[in-house]
């Protein structure tokens, strides 16, 4: 909250009028004026339009097809095409028309989602308390295996919930400051005091609201159908079972990267019928998403990736992954992401319709994150190259978006957990080196006022 109030008001500051006056800011601004140091101010536009895309906008429409998959059916490149078709004819019309877009969707889709969570929070009250106690009784000591799910350590907990956390609320990355510098209020303060709001919201309230849903209706921990991402799905060699808690706890150490008798399976399984052999089912465990995966059934792919008939013959694995190309793979595992919420919706009273909710918020949401991202970026792009890059770089936008929406989910977010970061680190350095002046800047307002 403090960081997204300094860098909101220093962009505020430092913003700009362009020629056709419509208002230009952002860290590139009081990087460059208030530092001095243009060089460093370009390679933060230049690394938030790779933000733009790698955070604000694929895991966007990744997770929008996902759950539009599992909840209605209707296939990735469809909901992708549709969607960036829409996205093109909203980014076109500038500022403007994002925030009439933005203004219209935000409040409906916080009415929606927090109505419905509610809903399933109090429809398993009972599991409120014991939510929070697992919580904090686990912070320090990693994940117990719970159901389906094998446990995760202390490391991989924080690292996750970091990323998350940042990815969510979006302080220090330097993105939001762009929007706010183009608000019509005049005091930079009283604009750093609004932005304070946002990830108290969005992370500290909304996030937990989430955490509780899925907690309480115990989804976390269930398998479920679906379909199984290749870069989260892992042969390895023995046959392990949750019934042991050997087993478990040689899994559990295995998926969190500790000591571990564990090894990847390389060889030839032969399919039959889409079914690995009974006769090698024994030589081989598939883990999927943490947890042992279970009537797993491997398809042809037609050329589009969709799964089409049962395989029959032999798929070779190496180091764990599958080589074989053309296929792919579902069967019961632990969810994540949107999939897990839309379940943890419907596991209570509001049945199937509780999966529509999560859809209609989630694409609601995630759309206009795309469309306020898109704005960001092209004004990074003019920074640097000039207004005419703007086009270009929309054009490329819209391209990455579609292209998120059918391709695997792991590596979607894999890209945006690297790529956040990066751009994080000039911004920091600038509110490290600024702070005098923010502090004289929050000093004199307090005098004003």
């Amino acid at each position: 909250m403090t960081t997204k109030f300094v860098e909101v008001s220093l962009a505020h500051k430092y913003r700009t009028t362009l020629p056709d006056g419509s208002i230009s800011g952002g860290p590139f601004h009081y990087i460059e004026h208030g530092m001095n140091m243009k060089w460093l101010a370009i390679v933060f536009a230049f690394l938030m339009m790779l933000t733009a895309i790698g955070t604000g906008n694929m895991p966007q429409i990744n997770n929008i097809a996902e759950v539009m998959d599992s909840e209605f059916s209707i296939k990735p490149i469809i909901t992708g095409s549709v969607l960036s078709v829409l996205l093109l004819l909203v980014i076109v019309g500038g500022i403007k028309r994002i925030a009439k877009i933005a203004s219209a969707l935000v409040p409906a889709m916080g009415i929606i989602y927090i109505t419905g969570s509610m809903i399933v929070i109090l429809d398993n009250y009972e599991n409120i308390i014991p939510s929070f106690q697992l919580i904090f009784s686990q912070v320090f000591t990693g994940s117990s295996a719970v159901g389906g799910f094998l446990g995760a350590s202390f490391a991989l907990a924080m690292q996750k919930g970091v990323a998350r956390g940042a990815f969510s609320n979006e302080a220090g990355q330097g993105s939001s400051p762009i929007a706010h510098a183009s608000s019509k209020t005049e005091d930079p303060i009283e604009e750093g005091i609004v932005s304070i709001l946002e990830p108290f919201i969005d992370t500290l309230v909304v996030c937990t609201i989430t955490a509780l849903v899925i907690l309480s209706s115990g989804a976390w921990s269930e398998k479920h159908q679906n379909n199984f991402d290749k870069t989260s799905t892992t042969f390895v060699s023995g046959s392990y079972s949750e019934e042991s808690v050997d087993d478990i706890n040689e899994l559990r150490y295995f998926i969190n990267n500790l000591d571990s008798e564990v090894k990847l399976f390389t060889g030839t399984l032969q399919v039959s019928d889409g079914v690995i052999a009974k006769s090698i089912n024994d030589a081989v465990t598939i883990l999927h998403k943490k947890s042992i995966a279970e009537d797993v059934v491997i398809y042809t792919n037609n050329p589009i990736g969709e799964s089409t008939d049962r395989y029959e013959g032999s798929i070779n694995i190496d180091d764990g992954v599958i080589s074989t190309n053309g296929l792919s793979l579902s069967g019961k595992s632990l969810v994540h992401s949107a999939e897990l919420t839309a379940v943890a919706f419907k596991s209570g009273v509001l049945g199937v319709y509780g999966g529509y909710i999560v859809a209609l918020g989630l694409l609601l949401f995630a759309f206009s994150t795309a469309i306020a991202w898109s704005y960001y970026g092209d004004r990074s792009a003019a920074y640097v190259f000039g207004e005419k890059s703007v086009v270009w770089y929309r054009l490329v936008y819209v391209a990455c978006f579609f292209m998120a929406a059918i391709i695997d989910t792991e590596v979607v977010w894999n890209l945006a957990y690297i790529i956040g970061p990066l751009v994080t680190i000039p911004n920091i350095i600038a509110l490290i080196i600024l702070r005098k002046e923010m502090k004289s800047m929050s000093d004199s307002y307090v005098i004003k006022k």
